[in-house]
């Protein structure tokens, strides 16, 4: 039983850490959008 539960905590805890790094990675993603979207309005 202390195995099944040690294997549940550890595997919440790397869908917890991989969540945050999907966010991260979207943040990412929209500000390199703005940053096109921005420099195709100083360009017209």
């Amino acid at each position: 039983m202390r195995k099944l539960v040690g294997l549940a905590f550890i595997g919440c805890a790397l869908l917890v850490s991989a969540c945050n790094t999907i966010e991260g990675a979207g943040k990412d993603v929209a500000s390199a959008g703005d940053t096109v979207a921005n420099t195709a309005d100083d360009a017209k």
